[in-house]
């Protein structure tokens, strides 16, 4: 993958869910450092925040959860499966969901908290969830899980794969990557990665329910364990 697409960090994790350090930082503190502090491969994934691109302002407030989600689920947003695999296409479906859930269902903000592009690119949905998942300590609650918004992440995948359609490549690689880092920030188990389907009635995620024992085991490799 082009190293110019999605830039990822390697993190030092302490104890706490929040305690994120600088591989650089950890190196300029030497024997100094906090003996708890343990290495992860876990990465920082690069997300553009909905500042970047273009989001409209929720209307009201999205409630702020203190504490972590106790699970992860993934859902995708039956878009066209595009080719253009650009930035630009990232954020231009970042503002489509943001319209069809807002103008369509009457939502509040984005449902998702997360949305991974086809190309790989990585959008913040719902507005705050981006510093809500650095922050390790709170999150911000979606609207795409019925009776599961309160205690759960809701990540989505441009595109439609209930017909067989795949992920790209890259998609995949970057949901392994946020899920990941999301599971190591909030302290949940790569066990506790679901489909939307697990909770409502619905065809989504589409072939991503099939997969998620392999999203399972890559998220848990990722992680180092």
């Amino acid at each position: 993958m082009a190293s110019d697409q999605r830039i990822r960090r390697r993190i030092l994790l302490g104890t706490g869910a929040a305690g994120l350090l600088g591989a650089a930082g950890a190196a300029a503190l030497g024997a100094s450092a906090n003996a708890d502090t343990v290495e992860t491969s876990a990465v920082e994934p690069d997300v553009d925040a909905t500042a970047e691109w273009g989001a409209r302002p929720p209307n009201g407030t999205n409630p702020v959860v203190t504490g972590s989600p106790d699970k992860l689920i993934v859902h995708h947003t039956v878009s066209a499966n595009t080719g253009d695999f650009s930035r630009e296409q990232a954020h231009f479906h970042a503002r489509w969901v943001q319209d069809l859930h807002m103008d369509g269902n009457g939502w509040r903000d984005s449902g998702y908290n997360f949305v991974v592009s086809r190309g790989g690119w990585i959008t913040e949905g719902t507005t705050g969830s981006l510093a809500a998942l650095l922050d390790g300590g709170r999150f911000v609650q979606g609207i795409h899980t019925s009776g599961q918004n309160g205690q759960a992440l809701g990540i989505s995948n441009e595109g439609a794969y209930h017909d067989g359609a795949e992920p790209t490549a890259a998609q995949w690689e970057s949901l392994v990557t946020l899920c990941a880092f999301a599971c190591e920030q909030y302290g949940i188990a790569s066990a506790e990665i679901y489909g939307h389907m697990d909770f409502n009635s619905t065809l989504c995620p589409g072939i991503f329910h099939d997969r998620l024992p392999q999203l399972r085991e890559e998220v848990e490799a990722a992680r180092g364990r």
